[in-house]
């Protein structure tokens, strides 16, 4: 049905529309963002009429009102609150019987869509209405925010009576706590994602709108001054929900304008934009970006929303939970609740905790961390009490320099970590309510701060909390499963607080200037000296935070099969208990990064170096000359299991130098010499591949008579083919073959493994012949996260002790043939590989490459392979 208006008056209504948004908008942008929040209110409200007055037009226009039908805005439109690209929800109020009228609506409708508007139109009579909001929590929601904007006004009377009649207020706030679970599980309940939405995630808008519509079901009013009016809020509060209310609005309203959208997720390409336009910037004396400032704050609103909102839904719960002769009064103590037991601070109601009295902390502050070791000792509370989360709240003022200095205070801290059952709930409800930061104020600055290194997925104080559980887990035999090194090690560890701390403590320095590692340490020699550890237990803590990086990078980057890296790790570490706490801090550092970066391949390099430095450390670090000959024997052995050695094991053996031995187990060279002995040296190409020994993937062995730009031809195939490698070992005989062996990953792998090896030994041999161009790959996008936040390449070249080897390093953004684009480059030089580690974490890599040249002894040739790198990288 078309429209009745005539053409050119829709047009001329169309541009009034949009000329009065554009005139709000306009506005907007003349607003300091002190100002704009404190409007943004009517921002919204103007929005709102706009929409009003073009709707009353056209309705008019369609002689609707001369019609017994009603016009209802209904939703977050019904409450005024109307942002630049929101669905705009109406209803067509009918009385039975409305057929007649079907035309003229069907036009209207046509006419609003016409001119523009995102209307998000219903039609249905009285019946329909209480029909619909009986079987659709979310169409009860949307009426219960009604408002007539023209039509019959009896109509309209009707359906409000009748409606609120049939409204329950107790089932309508569990239907919407049980959806608000819901919502919150999908993002992980935490509002701390590096992408929230600020509308759906935990502390966003939509957890506001769910106290104001159970409150306004229950008939306490949908103002955060009707609530505090009757008793749900006190005026802080009230205060507090208005502020962070106006400013997660705010920042709705402008990530609408810089999408041009209905867009609610600030996506990494936009929280600069948004920035931006708030007039953000970034902070003095730190390195955080205008779109890491906005997030901090977006975090710090959200973070008070959830806490606010729980507060008030539990405030609400329990009044309508009270019988009806305590007049909307919740039950207190006198009462006598089941299930309640009491002591002198707390008693327990429906598995919360409560507290005694609202004046307990100003009155008896030690009781604030009483509250936390109570929960963690009581198995009958699974949480806090409305009254026990207000309480808090309020009593952050009080928890200053002098409280956390208290001895008492300190005593009862430590008592918290050396206690581990349900530690890790413990300290994440202390974030929660912002004790902990209160606390130890260095871990009150990286709450909600971004990590915009490409591979962390969670906020600095996320990070910390998760490492945290993922240590006790290796005390739980629950999860000994899981890792059962791990476990082991840590059924031998007398002290498991120790290692809570370091966890605490290991990246608590993110995001100021200086090492973060070295900052940490300082901070957690300052902890161990307050709460009086002793100088023991303070240098075990100062080496953990000092260096928990050191083993992993040491075990991504380094050659495992020289002794002398095993020698300089185990003086690194000292002893052997170092070296153990060291092991499970970084398993449960690389595990509480984000769940895509811990792999079996990293586990399998991590175990072995754990084990070839214990070995260090006992003494039994071999003479590589007798590891070598180990090496040989064990490889003789496993090939004697599996039928005679091939004829010419010895020739071959005898054409590899003392490194390619180092570098590869007994099994490792027992396979590698039964591929290839009945073949050496007689200038085939031999390409074999089999499941990985260790982690997942593929390894593959090529032998081939060496040629110029080998591994960059290797490279190329594998990228190509859509191949991740994980490591490359390159050895050159001295009958001129390269025998090298590549640990690789493919997405569609697992399943296929006998597929994808039939097709490499069929399809790279060809692909190796001399005298080809190097493949070509087509240029590969950066992802969105790594365009908005991209990470400068960095290339570092140092030199081994004696000169002869050098190590080189690259840290960059993660992209399809970045390896190959390396490999192109080394070829260019004339750069011979011996070792090549790939190290992905989440979007960013640090490869690792150890090479030889004798060019490489000039401080030219070392300069231009540096800035030939750099442009590479770069392009």
């Amino acid at each position: 049905m078309s429209s009745l208006i005539a053409p050119a008056h829709l047009d001329e209504l169309r541009q009034r529309y949009t000329s009065a948004r554009q005139a709000v908008f306009a506005q907007v942008e003349t607003y300091s963002t002190q100002q704009a929040q404190g409007a943004i209110g009517k921002t919204l409200e103007a929005l709102a009429q706009i929409a009003d007055d073009l709707l009353l037009a056209l309705w008019q226009a369609h002689a609707l009102h001369q019609t017994p039908l009603a016009l209802l805005a209904v939703g977050g439109y019904g409450r005024r609150e109307l942002q630049p690209h929101s669905d705009i929800d109406v209803l067509v109020l009918t009385p039975p019987g409305h057929a007649a009228h079907e035309t003229q609506i069907a036009a209207f409708l046509r006419a609003c869509w016409d001119v523009g508007m995102a209307l998000a139109p219903s039609v249905r009579s009285v019946k329909q209405c209480l029909q619909a909001a009986n079987d659709d929590i979310t169409v009860q929601t949307a009426v219960l925010e009604r408002r007539l904007l023209t039509g019959n006004a009896r109509l309209y009377a009707t359906l409000g009576h009748k409606f609120d009649a049939a409204l329950q207020p107790l089932a309508f706030y569990q239907a919407k706590l049980n959806e608000m679970q819901e919502r919150h599980a999908r993002f992980d309940d935490t509002p701390y994602a590096l992408e929230p939405n600020c509308k759906e995630s935990p502390g966003g808008l939509r957890d506001l709108h769910t106290v104001a519509w159970v409150a306004r079901a229950a008939g306490y009013g949908s103002t955060w001054q009707a609530l505090q009016d009757h008793g749900l809020l006190t005026a802080t509060e009230r205060r507090d929900m208005r502020r962070h209310h106006a400013f997660l609005n705010l920042v709705r309203l402008h990530l609408h304008l810089c999408a041009g959208r209905d867009e609610n997720r600030l996506l990494f390409d936009l929280q600069t934009q948004v920035a931006q336009r708030l007039g953000l910037e970034s902070p003095k004396n730190t390195p955080l970006r205008p779109g890491e400032n906005l997030m901090r704050r977006y975090y710090a609103s959200a973070k008070a929303m959830t806490q606010l909102s729980q507060i008030a839904l539990l405030t609400l719960a329990e009044r309508l939970q009270a019988s009806p002769g305590t007049h909307g009064k919740p039950k207190t103590q006198s009462e006598n609740l089941p299930g309640l037991s009491s002591d002198e601070h707390f008693h327990v109601r429906n598995g919360l905790l409560a507290i005694q009295h609202k004046g307990l902390y100003q009155q008896h502050p030690h009781a604030i961390l009483e509250t936390f070791a109570c929960f963690q000792q009581r198995q009958d509370v699974h949480g806090l009490a409305a009254n026990t989360l207000r309480a808090l709240y309020h009593a952050r003022p009080f928890m200053d320099a002098t409280w956390r200095s208290d001895a008492q205070h300190q005593q009862q801290f430590l008592q918290i970590l050396q206690t581990p059952q349900r530690l890790a709930d413990t300290l994440e409800l202390m974030n929660q309510t912002s004790v902990l930061g209160r606390y130890l104020p260095t871990f009150g600055r990286i709450v909600g701060q971004m990590q915009h290194d490409l591979f962390h997925v969670y906020t600095v104080d996320q990070h910390i909390l998760r490492v945290v559980r993922q240590v006790l887990q290796f005390f739980d035999p629950e999860h000994a499963h899981e890792h059962p090194l791990c476990a082991r090690l840590a059924a031998g560890w007398e002290q498991p607080c120790l290692l809570v701390v370091a966890a605490l403590f290991h990246d608590i320095a993110k995001g100021r200037n200086g090492d973060h590692s070295l900052l940490g340490e300082r901070a957690v020699r300052r902890f161990a000296r307050q709460h009086r550890l002793g100088r023991e237990i303070s240098s075990l803590l100062a080496f953990l935070v000092r260096e928990h990086l050191s083993l992993s990078q040491v075990a991504q980057k380094q050659d495992l099969g020289d002794p002398a890296v095993i020698a300089r790790f185990a003086d690194r570490v000292g002893n052997e208990q170092q070296l153990t706490a060291l092991y499970l801090l970084t398993v449960a550092d690389i595990r509480g990064t984000s769940p895509k970066l811990w792999s079996a391949w990293k586990s399998h390099l991590l175990e072995e170096l754990y084990r070839r430095t214990l070995d260090a450390l006992g003494g039994q670090l071999p003479d590589p000359a007798a590891l070598v000959q180990a090496r040989s024997s064990g490889a003789l052995i496993e090939m004697a299991r599996r039928g005679p050695a091939p004829r010419g094991h010895l020739r071959l053996w005898q054409t590899l130098d003392a490194g390619y031995f180092l570098r590869h187990d007994a099994q490792a060279i027992a396979w590698h010499t039964q591929e290839i002995a009945p073949h050496a040296g007689q200038g085939k190409t031999v390409v074999r591949a089999r499941p990985a020994p260790q982690g997942e993937g593929l390894e593959v062995l090529v032998y081939t008579p060496d040629q110029p730009a080998l591994f960059a031809r290797l490279c190329g195939f594998f990228a190509q083919a859509g191949f991740s490698i994980l490591e490359a070992r390159i050895h050159t005989s001295n009958d001129g073959y390269a025998l090298d062996t590549f640990h690789i990953t493919h997405p569609r792998l697992p399943g296929h493994h006998a597929g994808f090896i039939d097709t490499l030994t069929a399809s790279l041999p060809p692909a190796l012949q001399a005298g080809q161009a190097l493949p070509r790959l087509r240029a590969a996008r950066l992802s969105r996260r790594a365009r908005s936040f991209p990470l400068p390449p960095k290339v570092h070249l140092q030199a081994d002790a004696d000169l002869k080897r050098w190590l080189l390093t690259v840290h960059a953004s993660d992209r399809p043939g970045l390896l190959y684009a390396i490999a192109r480059v080394l070829a260019d030089h004339g750069i011979n590989l011996e070792l090549a580690k790939v190290s992905t974490m989440g979007e960013r890599v640090e490869d690792s490459f150890l090479l030889s040249a004798e060019s490489l002894a000039q401080s030219e040739a070392r300069q231009q392979l540096h800035d030939d790198l750099l442009h590479k990288l770069a392009t």
